[in-house]
């Protein structure tokens, strides 16, 4: 996905079912920015909601810091940080 597409998406939204920083796992194989897929099962964190909830930007940790934009009905809530 081209960054001006994730730039149209993006948009503060308070009534996404996800909010950033809540952990997830991703429901089918994504590919991250750079090209590495990523395998279904594999819990990463949101970094970003985009279009209400439509999507989210979820950073994994292997390969460090890969990112991916994942749509709503791929991903899968797996906690929320303790404040």
């Amino acid at each position: 996905m081209s960054v001006e597409v994730v730039y149209q998406w993006s948009e503060d939204c308070p009534g996404a079912v996800l909010r950033e920083l809540d952990d997830v796992r991703v429901l089918t194989d994504v590919v991250t920015m750079d090209g590495d897929t990523i395998p279904a099962g594999t819990e990463g964190t949101v970094v970003a909601v985009w279009r209400g909830g439509e999507a989210y930007e979820v950073e994994f940790p292997e390969p460090m810091g890969a990112l991916a934009t994942v749509g709503a009905s791929n991903v899968a809530f797996a906690g929320r940080p303790v404040p």
